[in-house]
């Protein structure tokens, strides 16, 4: 009989105020006992709508039947087919917008925790399986990788799975992209990325660090060097300012910067090369996911007051409910309907308080949110010593600006198929937030999925 509960298993995770004093993962995972209740929840819909919710199209009730049956290595197989990334997946994806959107038992209560399963299975895999996995039969066929995110580390995985003999090119010291240097400790640990990225190394993926395109070598001489085809992956790592006064102080960081320093950098650590200065009073502008795990690294940092500016209600904020919840759970302070315009600075340059102007909610803009206006005269200040700016990416332009033909669009975006990833450059494919501007790491997956797929077609076909 299926478990006709209409609330999900609760994830196990560290209290409030303990963890937002450590960079230990927040979320504990499911014990057995509660995986096994919670896949008993799902009714193995004959049509299967959370597969149409997946970008990467994992064959959901399959997996989760596997694991009614105990059977957790097999339920890690299937996912396996589809997803190079299972660990991760079930960790940062967001699929209460995606799969679990779909899914029956949300209609009259709340879905299956079809990611939390997924995270179960990957941990259960990674604790117990120590055996790498077969190399297949090489093909004969070069392909060349630029970035080793999600869309750069699925596309490879892909393609190694057929015999490609693929190599990642990194500029960063360590493979990862916005999996290492973005999303915090806390959130992802970095030896299960590690542990990502190793698996795709023992299928035979070469990966390159410390190697910039476009400047230590271009995507023309890749192909001078063999490679048949080039996929894109390279994100977008080129933050945005507001351009209000003060921008220049000392002090104020762009949420990659403050990340990367975070994350990749460990600039918690006493022993770290990169310090961040600690700070008493950090403002996060911003609303999105970013803009989370900034607020709530900077708590972990040891600043007295994090707050969150956003310009919009909370109905608006586009992060993930989750992290929204977490991040008022661990005292993160929310000044919503507030917009920066000055920050203003001490004698010696440094940040001393942000003055900020009141907003009020109009008709609906173009993405469907409705839009800010300032109230007149409703000026006050917020004392700060940092703040950090989370207002959006964009690509580098260092691709894009040393390949000749490749065309890009008014926002710095590589043009690219959206169901293929093919660019205007014969042979160059691309996907991620290099195409479509920051965005979910499942959807960066399946960019390098559909890519993958096409550079086989063509190469094979």
């Amino acid at each position: 009989m299926p478990n006709m509960s209409l609330k999900k298993n609760e994830m196990p995770s560290q209290a409030p105020d303990v963890r937002n004093k450590n960079f230990n993962e927040v979320a504990l995972g499911y014990e057995l006992s509660q995986a096994l209740d919670e896949a008993e929840r799902c009714l193995n819909c004959k049509k299967s709508p959370c597969v149409s919710g997946c970008p990467v199209g994992i064959r959901i009730p399959e997996f989760i039947a596997k694991i009614r049956e105990n059977d957790f290595e097999g339920a890690y197989q299937v996912i396996n087919k589809d997803s190079s990334l299972p660990a991760v997946c079930g960790r940062v994806c967001p699929q209460e917008s995606q799969c679990e959107q779909k899914c029956v038992r949300g209609v009259k209560g709340e879905p299956v925790g079809i990611g939390r399963l997924e995270r179960f299975v990957a941990d259960w895999h990674n604790a117990n399986v120590t055996a790498s996995p077969e190399k297949p039969e090489p093909n004969g066929h070069k392909v060349a990788v630029i970035g080793s995110g999600p869309s750069g580390l699925t596309c490879a995985g892909d393609l190694a799975k057929k015999g490609y003999d693929v190599t990642i090119f990194e500029a960063l010291h360590k493979a990862g992209g916005v999996l290492v240097y973005g999303i915090p400790e806390f959130r992802l640990p970095k030896a299960i990325v590690q542990k990502e990225v190793d698996g795709l190394k023992a299928l035979g993926v070469k990966v390159e660090t410390n190697v910039v395109i476009g400047k230590t070598v271009t995507i023309d001489e890749l192909f001078d060097m063999g490679f048949e085809s080039v996929f894109i992956g390279s994100g977008a790592g080129l933050p945005s300012f507001m351009k209000i006064p003060g921008e220049n102080l000392k002090g104020v960081y762009s949420a990659n910067e403050f990340l990367t320093r975070s994350n990749l950098m460990k600039a918690y650590r006493p022993d770290s090369y990169t310090p961040i200065k600690k700070n008493d009073n950090v403002i996060v502008v911003g609303g999105g996911n970013v803009a989370m795990d900034a607020a709530r690294s900077a708590l972990r940092l040891g600043a007295k007051n994090v707050y969150i500016v956003y310009r919009r209600s909370e109905e608006e904020l586009p992060a993930r409910r989750e992290e929204v919840e977490h991040a008022k759970e661990e005292g993160i302070i929310f000044k919503l309907l507030n917009n920066p315009v000055k920050i203003n600075g001490d004698e010696n340059g440094f940040v001393k308080s942000v003055t900020c102007l009141k907003q009020e909610l109009g008709e609906p803009d173009a993405s469907g949110r409705r839009s800010p206006h300032p109230v007149p005269g409703s000026e006050f200040d917020i004392e700060a010593d940092c703040v950090i700016m989370s207002i959006g990416t964009s690509p580098n332009p260092l691709i894009k600006s040393t390949t000749p033909g490749l065309e890009s669009n008014r926002k710095g975006c590589i043009v690219a198929d959206e169901a293929t990833g093919k660019t205007s450059r014969e042979h160059v494919y691309a996907g991620g937030d290099a195409v479509t501007g920051a965005a979910t790491v499942i959807l960066a997956m399946g960019a390098g999925k559909a890519a993958a797929k096409a550079i086989d077609e063509d190469l094979m076909g």
